[in-house]
């Protein structure tokens, strides 16, 4: 039986080299998601409801325009980092790879349409 300590357990492990990195970007994008969501409740409520011209009338002022895009846009990129995360920590072997490029590139394009959607209100 050895007896060793934390320290020599993980000499010679190395590091992931990104995770203070991610941290920082999860860290921020939450606190943002905490300003935002509130601001895009109370502007969304607003027009919950109305008819689409309406909506489209609400939609092309700036700032229900500019905080829905930017609500979408920081919520599919922090769901993108915990969904990877997830993936990298709980998924082994090939699958890893083709599943963290799929998820990737679904929370992009989604984040995407979603942008598109506000700005073709907009607009």
């Amino acid at each position: 039986m050895a007896y060793l300590t934390d320290r020599k357990r993980a000499t010679g492990m190395g590091s992931a080299k990104s995770g203070t990195q991610h941290h920082w970007f999860m860290t921020v994008s939450s606190v943002a998601l905490l300003i935002l969501i509130p601001c895009f409740v109370f502007t969304f409520g607003a027009i919950y409801g109305a008819p689409y011209a309406d909506v489209v009338a609400y939609y092309q002022r700036p700032f229900p325009s500019v905080i829905a895009a930017l609500t979408i846009a920081v919520s599919f990129l922090h769901f993108r980092g915990g969904v990877q995360t997830l993936i990298e920590d709980y998924i082994h072997g090939a699958l890893k790879t083709p599943l963290i490029i799929a998820m990737i590139c679904l929370c992009y394009a989604a984040a995407a349409a979603g942008v598109f959607a506000v700005v073709r209100l907009a607009l």
